[in-house]
């Protein structure tokens, strides 16, 4: 077995420095090759036309739109998160999208921002982050076995333009049956308290997903297929050609 390491081939956008990554390339038209690949460098596949500020927080988004190649800045949106009575879970995450969005783009007129706000739903409940291992624990208890449903909306604000684009992405999830003592160790691993229905599909939470229909990302916290596409629709950004 043979192993060519071809360091001209293109790097896949996911590569970060000191990671590994796994890259496939044709070798002699017909023979699929892995390759596994260390890169010290950051590829940005996309150009930014506009200044884009993320208004949030979640280490999970910054690293979802890093992975995608896009270059912006992080700035906190600090509002207050309360569900009203009345509010969809769909109208909840659409309204905190916009405040979080709207907040920042109030300090930096001139500049694209980019909020979002991720909710689970299940059975019309609408679970959120657990405030306790207790709450984590009866969360997990209530999704094992079913599908849920994860809401995201994202919200696109320019002050300068007069500007404003919102849309949810919501995705089907389906849990494996959980025993107990899985439930109760996963809490122990501290992963679920600062994320939505309290678990992450990106983590060790992983183990627990049978299945999904639709976004992945969207589980993650940011529906990136969906925001790259307003964004390249908005001529905020455009694909960056491969120099030669």
């Amino acid at each position: 077995m043979y192993i060519v390491l071809n360091w001209s081939l293109p790097l896949v956008p996911s590569l970060q420095p000191g990671n590994q990554a796994v890259c496939w390339t044709k070798l002699h038209k017909k023979t699929i090759l892995l390759i596994n690949a260390i890169s010290g460098k950051r590829y940005h596949i996309m150009k930014n036309r506009q200044k884009i500020i993320l208004a949030s927080e979640s280490p999970r988004r910054k690293y979802l739109l890093e992975q995608a190649g896009i270059n912006f800045s992080v700035e906190p949106a600090e509002i207050k998160e309360e569900r009203t009575a009345l509010e969809s879970p769909g109208e909840y995450v659409k309204r905190l999208s916009f405040e979080k969005a709207r907040y920042i783009a109030a300090k930096h007129p001139e500049t694209w921002t980019l909020g979002a706000d991720t909710v689970v739903v299940m059975d019309n409940h609408l679970l959120e982050k657990p405030d306790s291992t207790e709450d984590a624990i009866e969360m997990l208890k209530f999704l094992s076995n079913k599908t849920h449903t994860v809401y995201t909306g994202f919200t696109l604000c320019s002050r300068q333009k007069n500007r404003v684009i919102t849309k949810i992405v919501t995705t089907d999830v389906l849990f494996k049956k959980l025993t107990l003592q899985e439930i109760q160790w996963y809490v122990s691993t501290g992963e679920p308290f600062d994320k939505a229905g309290a678990y992450a599909i990106q983590g060790l939470g992983t183990f627990i997903v049978k299945s999904i229909t639709g976004s992945y990302t969207n589980v993650v916290g940011l529906p990136v297929c969906e925001v790259i596409e307003t964004l390249i629709a908005e001529k905020i950004i455009e694909i960056n050609p491969r120099r030669r």
